[in-house]
C-alpha cells in the first residue's frame, strides 16, 4: 500500500510567529491516527521554531528549496545538512517556481535530489506543464523529459525515498484545478514512465502527489483516482480549518479504499 501524503507549501508567506500559530493549529486538529502523513513546508526562517511547535506531534517537516553543496562559499543557500538538521524530513524540489521564475533547470534539480538523498532527505520531484504545453499535446512529452533529466541516475532504491508532485503549471493559484479524470491521467503516465525507467514493482510502490488549486472541496474526487496518492497544497494549506478538511477528505477516502 503506498503512503498517501498531504503535504503543504506555504511558499513565501507566514513570519515565525504565524507559522507557530498554524502549525500548532494543524497539529492540534489532528486528534486521531489517520491513514494519511501530514508535511508542512515553511519558509526558511520559519523551519527551526515550526519543528519545535510540531515535535511530538504526527506531523512532519519539510523545506521548499536547497542547495546541492554541503557547504561553502555560495551567499543565500541553505544546505541539505542544514535542513536535516533542523528537523526535516522531507523537501520540495523543481516546484515550477523554482523553474520558471528562477530558471531552474533538470539538471540543478537532479543535483540536488541526489543531494538531498545523501543527506537522508525525502525529496519531493515537482513535475507539470505550462497551459501552452498542454494546448499543443506536449504534456506527457514534458513530464517524461522532467522525470528522466531530473531523476537521472537514480537507483531503485533512492527513488522509492523518493516522493514525485505531478503540478500542472496552470493550475497552481489560478483557481483552476485539473479534472480528476486529466491528473489521473497524467498521474497513470507517470507512473508507467518510471516502470519504464526503474521497474514495475518500484513505480507501483511510489507516491505521487497532485498540487494545483487542491481545495477541501476537490481533495475526495482527486484521492478517489487510482494513481492519485496525496496532494501538494498550495494557498489552502495557510488556513488551519481548510488544510484540515483536505487531510480529513482524503483520510475519509483513503480510509473507505481500505475498507471496501
Amino acid at each position: 500500500m503506498r503512503k498517501t501524503i498531504i503535504a503543504g507549501n506555504w511558499k513565501m508567506y507566514k513570519t515565525v510567529a504565524e507559522g507557530v500559530k498554524l502549525s500548532k493549529g494543524i497539529a492540534d486538529a489532528i486528534t486521531e491516527s489517520l491513514p494519511v502523513e501530514v508535511l508542512v513546508c515553511p519558509p526558511f526562517t520559519s523551519l527551526s521554531a515550526v519543528g519545535e511547535a510540531i515535535k511530538g506531534t504526527s506531523v512532519c517537516l519539510g523545506a521548499q528549496n536547497l542547495y546541492w553543496e554541503r557547504e561553502g562559499a555560495f551567499t543565500g543557500e541553505v544546505s541539505p545538512v542544514m535542513i536535516k538538521d533542523v528537523g526535516c524530513e522531507y523537501v520540495i524540489l523543481g516546484h515550477s517556481e523554482r523553474r520558471h521564475i528562477f530558471g531552474e533547470t533538470n539538471e540543478g534539480i537532479n543535483r540536488k535530489t541526489k543531494a538531498a538523498l545523501t543527506a537522508g532527505l525525502k525529496p519531493i520531484i515537482c513535475v507539470g506543464e505550462t497551459l501552452q504545453e498542454r494546448e499543443a499535446n506536449k504534456t506527457l512529452d514534458v513530464v517524461r523529459r522532467q522525470i528522466t533529466e531530473s531523476c537521472q541516475g537514480l537507483s531503485k532504491e533512492e527513488i522509492s525515498r523518493s516522493v514525485i508532485a505531478y503540478e500542472p503549471v496552470w493550475a497552481i493559484g489560478t483557481g483552476v484545478t485539473a479534472s480528476p479524470e486529466q491528473a489521473q491521467e497524467v498521474h497513470q503516465a507517470i507512473r508507467q514512465i518510471c516502470t519504464q525507467i526503474w521497474d514495475e514493482a518500484t513505480a507501483a510502490n511510489l507516491t505521487i502527489l497532485y498540487g494545483g488549486s487542491v481545495k477541501p472541496g476537490n481533495i475526495k474526487e482527486l484521492s478517489a483516482a487510482p494513481d492519485i496518492d496525496g496532494a501538494l497544497v498550495g494557498g489552502a494549506s495557510l488556513k488551519v480549518e481548510d488544510f484540515v478538511g483536505i487531510i480529513q477528505g482524503a483520510a475519509e477516502t483513503v480510509s473507505s479504499t481500505l475498507n471496501s
